[in-house]
């Protein structure tokens, strides 16, 4: 150890005019010693580096990811646009299913509204029907009271014009009279 900090310090002894040390850093005052001992630290440090390779296998990786990303990225595209024309596709039938149910409806309710305005004029058909047929009820109930009350008030009258036209001979007469219409009713009926 002392000889390697005694060559250092001796170092120091020599003279600096363009060097360093015992490096002549004077290119052209340059000796062999001097170009031997860096070339084989170069040769030494830079063993397996040669810069124009480190430089290539550089842009050899960069120009593979490059490429890895471009064909990655058309990958993305190709599935990107994949998706897109099947969502396209599924609109495109979303839309058609949206406009046959429209249709449908529309139709549905035009169906629906033609339906109940039959339905409607049936029922107030069938009103006016039911109405017809009560006052025609009612006319001929009304003509039949009327009837009766005209009948009841005729045979009153009759029966009060022969009660006091009638003696009890003629009155005997007419009770024989009817009772044998009466029976032949009777009999014909049977």
């Amino acid at each position: 150890m002392k000889n390697v900090t005694d060559s250092f310090l001796s170092l120091g002894h020599w003279p600096f005019a363009g060097s360093f040390g015992f490096f002549n850093t004077d290119i052209l005052s340059t000796n062999l010693i001097n170009l031997s001992v860096v070339l084989g630290v170069l040769i030494f440090f830079g063993k397996g580096v040669c810069a124009s390779c480190l430089l290539s296998d550089l842009l050899d990786n960069r120009k593979q990811r490059i490429l890895n990303t471009i064909r990655n990225s058309e990958e993305l595209r190709g599935g990107a646009i994949e998706q897109l024309e099947k969502a396209r596709a599924r609109l495109r039938k979303v839309e058609m299913e949206a406009d046959q149910f429209r249709v449908n409806g529309y139709s549905e309710i035009e169906r629906e509204k033609l339906n109940l305005i039959n339905s409607i004029y049936k029922t107030l058909e069938q009103l006016e029907n039911y109405k017809n047929e009560t006052i025609q009820f009612e006319q001929q109930r009304t003509i039949n009271q009327v009837r009766q009350r005209v009948f009841q008030q005729a045979l009153q009258g009759a029966l009060g014009t022969l009660n006091s036209c009638l003696n009890n001979e003629l009155h005997l007469r007419t009770i024989s009279a009817n009772i044998g219409i009466l029976g032949s009713i009777k009999e014909k009926t049977d």
